[in-house]
């Protein structure tokens, strides 16, 4: 298994910022980067058929890639798709990416807390589960927008961005009420901490942006730690790290971007 690479997925970029952390946490690993471009974005897809395509896909993606673990740095999709991953593939370990509300509930002094996603993650009943176990004394707001994964996606392809439609995107997190103010924000979209500096440049005050992106790792770390208990440890990644693209039509930005987080781009 130590020799096996870890699978990082998403259906565009923002998996890169789980990625980044991932290094820094496990440097002698191989990764994959697996992008779902061909069905970004996943908001337009209906539930059922969202389901069925990403079963079927990470059928495709195990068998090929045999990887020792795979992390699914998307939020939509995860909320939607870990349990029937695990059910379906029961011997393989998953790692999912969860709006993290337990500690801004543990971190809010206001009791307000925002939680900003896509809107496939706002309506998805495991985020109100999520709410009603870990955020019961806290006024939770779900904002689901619809622009800001694709603000990210030009952002890291263009250096630029339009800050106003930033600013837009994220007013609904901002809310005062009977003196207090929204204190926390998570970010439960991979794509958001991209644009976490235009965000905190257009924000109305000062919040903490939660990234979640540090805590999937330390998962992703401390699985593999528990499978690879008494194994071998010190060894090299068996060829370089890869970036995989379900179009397989990856445009020349993308690819210049890839090679800058150390991805090779293959078909």
């Amino acid at each position: 298994m130590s020799e096996q690479p870890i699978l990082m997925f998403d259906s565009g970029v923002g998996g890169l910022t789980v990625l980044r952390e991932a290094r820094v946490l496990m440097p002698d690993r191989r990764f994959i980067y697996i992008t779902d471009d061909a069905a970004f974005p996943y908001g337009n897809w209906e539930e059922p058929a969202l389901l069925a395509h990403l079963l079927a896909l990470f059928g495709e993606l195990l068998e090929r890639y045999r990887p020792a673990i795979s992390v699914i740095a998307c939020n939509t999709a995860s909320t939607l798709v870990i349990d029937a991953l695990r059910e379906t593939f029961p011997s393989h370990l998953f790692v999912g990416t969860v709006p993290a509300i337990k500690p801004a509930a543990e971190r809010t002094r206001s009791g307000l807390v925002s939680v900003l996603a896509t809107p496939g993650t706002v309506k998805r009943q495991y985020t109100r589960d999520l709410i009603a176990k870990w955020a019961q004394k806290c006024h939770v707001r779900l904002v689901g927008s619809t622009a800001l994964a694709g603000l990210a996606e030009v952002y890291m392809r263009d250096g630029f961005v339009d800050e106003e439609a930033v600013r837009a995107e994220i007013a609904p997190c901002f809310i005062e009420q009977d003196g207090r103010f929204t204190d926390i924000v998570v970010l439960a979209c991979t794509h958001y901490p991209f644009l976490a500096n235009r965000m905190r440049k257009t924000a109305p005050w000062p919040v903490d942006w939660i990234d979640p992106a540090e805590a999937i790792a330390r998962r992703a770390l401390s699985l593999l730690d528990g499978a690879q208990a008494g194994s071998r440890r010190d060894f090299a990644p068996n060829g370089p790290d890869i970036a995989v693209f379900t179009s397989g039509k990856p445009d020349h930005a993308i690819r210049r971007l890839m090679q800058g987080f150390g991805l090779t781009t293959v078909s």
